[in-house]
């Protein structure tokens, strides 16, 4: 890294003495910073910082009176979270002077709640796997634009797929409802949203709605 020249001067027939000046090369410190930079470009680019996506309803700014939106019973889901990261699901709706609905317990991952969705949104999920597969293999040319349109079109057109409501109680972790929302992204659910838990529901998972 470093050189030392030495010199030596005559004076008047004399030798001084031999004096020392310090080269530093700087060439090895160029070639590190070679190295660093490409390091840091490196990991910058590899650690993207993950997003998740939700879709927030239009705001409507008529401010005209409208009806509220009628949906089955039949294709609505409820997805209860609380501690322990527990979570249940029922069908249909309770109501006073009706049967309570059968509460199911499940767990989280491909074999718990994402086996359900799958079951229930089949027909939905393997069209948009299929359009997947057709612009991934080639045989499909279109832009991501166009790919999520058509995606969206498919989700809108079928009226049998579930409609989901996921509710989370005081006990239930930020984390479930972040895991819960990632399984409505992995099997291509179109309609879901999150909204308040119920009195009826919290005492139905505690067993205690008679």
């Amino acid at each position: 890294m470093a050189e030392i020249i030495q010199q030596e001067k005559a004076h008047k027939g004399k030798k001084r003495a031999k004096k020392g000046s310090a080269h530093v090369d700087m060439t090895p410190m160029v070639d590190l910073m070679c190295l660093l930079i490409t390091f840091f470009m490196l990991t910058t680019a590899f650690s993207k910082p993950k997003v998740m996506e939700i879709t927030m309803p239009e705001i409507d700014n008529t401010k005209k009176p409208t009806p509220p939106t009628l949906i089955s019973a039949a294709r609505t889901y409820h997805i209860l979270l609380t501690g322990d990261d527990k979570i249940y699901w029922y069908n249909g709706l309770i109501q006073k002077g009706k049967p309570i609905p059968e509460l199911h317990k499940t767990t989280y991952g491909k074999d718990g709640i994402r086996k359900m969705l799958l079951d229930r949104n089949k027909k939905v999920f393997k069209e948009i796997t299929e359009l997947k597969d057709k612009v991934i293999t080639g045989k499909l040319q279109m832009a991501d634009s166009t790919l999520n349109r058509k995606i969206r079109d498919i989700k809108k057109a079928d009226k049998n797929s579930p409609i989901i409501l996921i509710k989370a109680d005081d006990k239930a972790k930020y984390r479930n409802i972040v895991d819960i929302i990632d399984e409505m992204a992995i099997c291509n659910i179109g309609s879901y949203v999150v909204v308040d838990i119920a009195p009826e529901e919290i005492k139905l998972i505690e067993g205690k709605l008679r």
